[in-house]
């Protein structure tokens, strides 16, 4: 999991080692997939927490994209509000 600071899709350099790893472990496995998720918690709207939600996820990707990661590898999700 990776944790973002309130209304904020930058990643957060305590997650930077995690998300490195994750990327070299797609490169060296590239029949592998991932499905990023992104979560928001209960404020906002439902729209402006997708929105966020998907910020996030986007984020996540082009970290692992551009630490070698092939786009077929990656799909992006919003939910929003975490249940």
């Amino acid at each position: 999991m990776i944790y973002f600071d309130f209304d904020k899709s930058n990643i957060k350099p305590d997650f930077l080692v995690v998300l490195t790893a994750h990327a070299k472990y797609l490169v060296a496995h590239p029949d592998q997939k991932v499905r990023i998720e992104g979560y928001t918690d209960e404020r906002g709207t439902v729209e402006s927490n997708i929105a966020l939600g998907d910020r996030r996820a986007q984020a996540v990707r082009r970290f692992l994209l551009f630490h070698g990661a092939n786009p077929h590898q990656l799909t992006r999700v919003s939910y929003g509000q975490c249940p």
